[in-house]
C-alpha cells in the first residue's frame, strides 16, 4: 500500500528544522516518526545529522513522501 504524499511548506520546514531540527520537529512534520524519535533522542544525531538536515531541506533535496511547495 502506497502512502500519501506530503505536500509541505519548504520555508517553514527549513525554518524549524534550524532551530527545532536537534529534537526531530523536521522529520515528525515529515511523517518520519521513528527517524523523529531517534534524532530527538541523540540530540539531532550529536549536531551532525541536523546539519545533514539542514543542508538537505535548504536544496530542496528529495525525501520520501514528501512534495515541496511555496
Amino acid at each position: 500500500m502506497a502512502k500519501e504524499v506530503k505536500e509541505l511548506n519548504w520555508i517553514l520546514t527549513l525554518v524549524l528544522s534550524i532551530f527545532l531540527g536537534q529534537l526531530g520537529v523536521d522529520r515528525f512534520m515529515m511523517g518520519q516518526v521513528g527517524l523523529g524519535i531517534l534524532k530527538l533522542i541523540t540530540f539531532g544525531g550529536f549536531g551532525i545529522w541536523w546539519l545533514v538536515d539542514v543542508i538537505r531541506i535548504a536544496t530542496k533535496s528529495e525525501y520520501k513522501n514528501v512534495k515541496w511547495v511555496e
